[in-house]
């Protein structure tokens, strides 16, 4: 048997249910991991060893009750360690957002998502780094420190879910929770050479999802493999009444064949579409040429591919920096010292609330702050953000209409590949840069899927998206599945 952590996270569940590996010695395997690499990675800002210790035995306990009475009830994640990303509440642990203003902050309850998965059996190692907030693309901006790309530590591994993207390529968790609002999934899968899922908008609560832009969170994990994300997903899928944006439908039914690509609708064979908006001038020469190749082998797997236009492409980004800094500024309003996170005393309240939100905000939190503000303000309100949700309205309807005509979309996940840490610092412009192939899909609420398709020059891994409709998860985890059945890319693993 290869080492417990090498093992696949299906591999894994397959020893657990056959008693021929613990969750304990499992668990165990991953901290060890963790310990031995985290000081180069800085995945984590929190590990809840104790708290795995005592889920992976209370899972062992439910495997052996399994084998005496197999039902069939037991779900794959069962016994599986995983790490969640810090902007999803896990009671009683260090939950910050990546910031100085929740510094300490332990939530009284769990986030729905979460808590499905620990309901399932899922053991959790702890909560991994991200964006201050999530609003980033590199996991720079943390309060707490850069998190290291495990292909070369000089790089980043995206963002905002970096940690749980580095987490995973690196081994030392078997899945991992993320959030994408923007692409802070998808990018981070790309750029760490792991498989990432956007769900739709309203198919996982989320209820215990410290908010970002609430009209464009999602809920997403990483894993090596669609097969290995597809219980994951399941697992945390379906309405939740604590939600008001949850969709009212359970989470959908769905095993994966091995070599056979999914038909399209009423039996036709599957019509993949390729947006011409998504091949731009200053794209990396191997990200296109990837791509286009992974292209080919869904074309060789019986798809059929046709050139799409999704026409208001180019508006997606300055539409998405109006509303996502506008709801952001909505709900961070809350932190001001008073009710949790440190405070920073002042002479007033009003000076309290300055001196704490000015010295315990990071940079670019800020930043999105006042773009939101202003955006919102008197006599600007119409011309920004009523202007800006107009136009996110057609983004929307392009998805529509290219999905009647194709089944599933195919592009780029970023036009680079894994960037040097530092490489963007004093230009914002060009890290939102990074988001422009992700972020249409956040707006018209759709699902995608990430997965990794080659590698550049420098052995940086390249990832490729495919887009779905609303609701449209299980051809989308079908569809990748198929590619990574007659692909090895996913299996390929960085040296640490």
């Amino acid at each position: 048997m290869p080492a417990l952590v090498d093992l696949t996270l299906l591999e894994a569940t397959a020893e657990l249910r056959a008693g021929r590996l613990s969750s304990v010695e499992l668990a165990n395997a991953c901290l060890e991991a963790i310990s031995r690499h985290e000081p180069a990675l800085h995945a984590f800002l929190a590990l809840a060893p104790e708290l795995a210790l005592a889920q992976a035995r209370q899972a062992d306990q439910r495997l052996a009750a399994w084998r005496r009475h197999p039902d069939g009830g037991l779900s794959p994640v069962c016994g599986i360690p995983i790490a969640v990303k810090d902007v999803l509440c896990l009671k009683d642990i260090p939950t910050t957002c990546g910031s100085k203003i929740l510094e300490g902050f332990r939530p009284p309850y769990t986030a729905t998502s979460v808590q499905r998965l620990i309901d399932a059996g899922a053991v959790v190692l702890g909560k991994t780094n991200t964006d201050e907030f999530a609003m980033g693309s590199s996991t720079e901006n943390s309060a707490y420190g850069v998190t290291h790309n495990p292909w070369d530590l000089d790089r980043v591994p995206g963002g905002s879910s970096g940690g749980s993207a580095a987490a995973v390529a690196a081994r030392l968790a078997f899945a991992a929770l993320g959030t994408d609002t923007g692409g802070s999934v998808r990018q981070p899968a790309s750029f760490c050479g792991v498989t990432g899922i956007k769900t739709s908008y309203g198919r996982v609560s989320r209820y215990g999802l410290i908010a970002y832009g609430s009209s464009l969170d999602t809920v997403g994990a990483l894993a090596r493999s669609a097969s290995d994300l597809l219980p994951v997903f399941l697992a945390m899928a379906g309405h939740d009444p604590l939600d008001s944006t949850s969709v009212p439908s359970a989470a959908p039914t769905l095993q994966l064949t091995d070599d056979r690509l999914p038909g399209g609708a009423e039996g036709r064979r599957l019509r993949l579409g390729v947006p011409r908006e998504y091949f731009i001038e200053g794209m990396h020469p191997a990200v296109e040429k990837a791509v286009r190749e992974a292209v080919e082998v869904f074309r060789s797997l019986g798809a059929e591919v046709r050139d799409i236009s999704l026409p208001h492409t180019d508006l997606a980004l300055p539409v998405y920096y109006l509303i996502a800094p506008a709801e952001a500024s909505a709900n961070l309003a809350r932190y001001d010292g008073v009710r949790y996170g440190p405070r920073i005393e002042g002479q007033g309240l009003l000076e309290q609330y300055f001196a704490t939100r000015g010295q315990l905000f990071g940079r670019e939190v800020k930043r999105r702050i006042m773009l939101g503000s202003y955006a919102l303000s008197a006599g600007y309100y119409d011309a920004y953000y009523g202007q800006a949700q107009k136009v996110r309205t057609l983004i929307k309807g392009d998805f529509e209409a290219a999905l009647r005509e194709v089944d599933l979309i195919a592009c780029p996940v970023a036009p680079t590949t894994a960037f040097k840490i530092g490489a963007h610092g004093d230009d914002p412009l060009s890290m939102y840069l990074e988001d422009v192939f992700t972020l249409p899909a956040n707006l018209a609420g759709v699902p995608g899927l990430a997965f990794p398709v080659g590698f550049d020059s420098d052995r940086l891994p390249i990832g490729m998206q495919l887009k779905a409709p609303h609701l449209g998860e299980p051809l989308l985890f079908q569809a990748a599945h198929a590619y990574q059945s007659v692909t090895g890319w996913h299996k390929e693993r960085p040296t640490l």
